[in-house]
């Protein structure tokens, strides 16, 4: 169980904590009271989407956490998803909606990556957000997203740029509850992924006809959710774990059935998507691929593999799998509530759906409430066994219902098609309009306006900064720092060169600033801006003869212009003078190195997509390139 433990630790989870908001100091006992009132009505409120969830791992559940440091007393939970990254998300929806329903709460969401709704809209957050600040300042509360900053008008918030206190934070929000909800961008940036829930439930799931030992149907029937835990036995198997299998004591292959069993999309693809092959000495053995039920033989046999490495590692034990969840203090709220909420569905008390109802109500409790708090609960395994010492197995009777069993569903949905992932990866950067092929123009002026307003951007030793919105007003530009920076450069004598200088001394002394006296003029005067005229000139001709120089596209002049060029103009007889085309330049030079890319990713694409420029395929290139083929 410690080596479980152990293990557990690096996997991926997401810890959830709900505070009470309020400006009111509480005595502990009285907080305490409050809390554990609200973890039953929490569950309550939700157990119609949460007792029948099947989870990877393990199941969304609550606790009362006393104060710790500065943490104050909380309704806490962690819950390890593994693979199935869709838990995570639908706990990130029930936490939304917990702080809906019940106002008073507020909660805070992390993983194992730390802030990850911050992680997930990454491209719309405030500048002044980093990691080091980032702390304490995202919060669920009224069902909405809000972020606390660093200084807002209110005037009661930290001045330093540092994480603040959660005690603090929990007052902020106390004191102005609408003050503080997200941009509406950071706010669509978490909604994408938590909308459809929890219609999103029945299109995670997956039902397949398995051909199983009529064991485990019976077991799946009452309980489903030991799917995920036979599943992920037989995927993190070992060959100790098939040393048990080759004969198999609990799941004998010559009582197997077919049935209909509910996956999760996640663990049916873990489960059909590898190749195993049983040992010969076990008897289960797998018909041709051609045969019309080979795919549920296959699935039986992983089932019926990964139900016997459970039940292997375990006996049938004498102890109490825990307390009864009628002994905890807590069960008889929660059943009232569950009532108020009409979980029983107006089922007669005593009838055989209400002891159903009443089943599934005693389990989840059991997941959500009653294992967080203790460490003597039963393995999958062990529950499994105790759990098949109470059934009642009638084989001919599971035998007539396979008649009846519904068809497969549809798994098309494992293969992923370019135009599905082309949507998958648009739906993560956000919801873009992909024109039809008749429909999509390019005009060629983004590139160039992308490109003018990247350069303007003023970035920082942090990294380059990216024109997301290309309509913003220009930065303001400072002529006079500009001109004594320049003037730093040049030094205080334009036709002085760096090879004139006798010694290094005086090149370093020329770039000083202790040279510069705090009186000079921090402009140009007219003499100097000639000369840097004149040197540009000069510069002009002697690349105009280089290949660099004949490499640009030259304007063309007008008509009119070419007339009024001045007589001195004419006389240089320099027809490559002519000046540079930059827009054009810029937009060949950027098409070409989108073109040696041959559709991969490189330096154009990523630098033009990132400004939300997207140019489209090279299809004349295609064409050229089968021409020559033939």
């Amino acid at each position: 169980m410690e080596k479980q433990e152990k293990m557990m630790v690096v996997e991926d989870f997401v810890e959830y904590r709900l505070f009470l908001v309020t400006n009111e100091p509480i005595n502990p006992e009285k907080l305490k009271q409050t809390l554990q009132q609200y973890i039953e009505e929490i569950l309550a409120k939700f157990a119609p989407l949460l007792a029948d969830y099947i989870w990877q791992n393990q199941a969304f559940n609550l606790k009362y956490k006393s104060r710790k440091g500065g943490v104050p007393a909380h309704i806490g939970g962690r819950t390890h998803f593994g693979d199935n990254i869709e838990d995570e998300w639908f706990i990130v929806y029930l936490i939304q909606q917990i702080t809906k329903d019940f106002p008073q709460l507020a909660a805070r969401v992390e993983d194992n990556d730390g802030e990850f709704l911050l992680i997930e809209a990454a491209d719309f957050l405030p500048k002044w957000l980093k990691p080091e600040n980032s702390a304490n300042r995202v919060f669920f509360h009224n069902g909405k997203l809000c972020l606390i900053p660093l200084q807002p008008g209110a005037g009661d918030l930290p001045d330093a740029a540092s994480s603040i206190d959660l005690s603090q934070a929990l007052m902020l929000l106390a004191a102005h509850p609408e003050a503080f909800t997200a941009s509406e961008s950071i706010i669509k940036a978490i909604d994408r992924r938590i909308k459809g829930y929890p219609e999103k439930i029945k299109e995670s799931y997956h039902r397949a006809q398995c051909f199983v030992p009529a064991e485990i149907a019976s077991v799946l029937r009452e309980r489903p959710q030991f799917v995920s835990a036979a599943v992920q036995a037989f995927y993190l198997r070992d060959p100790i774990d098939l040393k048990a299998c080759r004969t198999f004591h609990h799941f004998k292959p010559e009582r197997r059935v077919f049935t209909l069993v509910t996956f999760t999309r996640c663990l049916y693809a873990q489960l059909s998507q590898q190749r195993f092959h049983p040992d010969k000495r076990n008897g289960y053995t797998l018909p041709d691929l051609s045969h019309p039920k080979y795919r549920a033989h296959a699935l039986g046999m992983k089932l019926a593999h990964g139900f016997e490495i459970l039940c292997s590692k375990c006996a049938v034990s004498d102890r109490l799998s825990t307390r009864l969840p009628s002994q905890s203090p807590l069960w008889t709220g929660f059943l009232s509530n569950l009532k108020k909420n009409d979980f029983f569905k107006g089922e007669m008390e005593g009838s055989v759906r209400y002891c159903e109802l009443m089943k599934k109500a005693e389990i989840y409790f059991q997941k959500s409430v009653f294992k967080p708090d203790s460490a003597a609960n039963l393995s999958p395994g062990e529950e499994i066994l105790r759990l098949l010492s109470t059934l009642t197995i009638n084989i001919d009777e599971m035998k007539k219902e396979e008649a009846h069993l519904p068809p497969d569903e549809d798994d098309s949905w494992l293969d992923l098609s370019p135009d599905k992932l082309e949507e998958i990866l648009q739906n993560a950067a956000g919801s873009k309009v992909v024109a039809t092929e008749n429909e999509e123009q390019y005009n060629l002026s983004e590139v160039t306006n992308s490109m003018k307003a990247f350069m303007t951007k003023v970035s920082s030793h942090e990294g380059a900064e990216l024109p997301w919105n290309l309509v913003e007003a220009p930065i303001t530009f400072d002529i006079d720092s500009f001109t004594s920076a320049l003037k730093k450069i040049i030094g205080p004598s334009p036709e002085l060169d760096s090879d004139d200088l006798d010694s290094e001394e005086d090149f370093e002394l020329l770039n000083s600033d202790e040279d510069l006296d705090d009186d000079q003029p921090t402009s140009l005067n007219t003499g100097d801006l000639q000369s840097l005229h004149s040197y540009m000139d000069v510069m002009d001709r002697e690349l105009a003869h280089t290949s660099v120089g004949k490499s640009f596209t030259k304007k063309n002049l007008p008509a009119k212009a070419e007339e009024s060029t001045s007589e001195e103009e004419m006389n240089t007889e320099e027809p490559d003078l002519a000046p540079v085309d930059v827009d054009l330049n810029l937009v060949t030079n950027i098409l070409e190195s989108f073109s040696s890319q041959s559709g991969l990713a490189g330096p154009a694409s990523n630098l033009l997509q990132s400004m939300g420029v997207h140019l489209p395929d090279n299809t004349d290139q295609k064409t050229d390139d089968r021409s020559l083929s033939h």
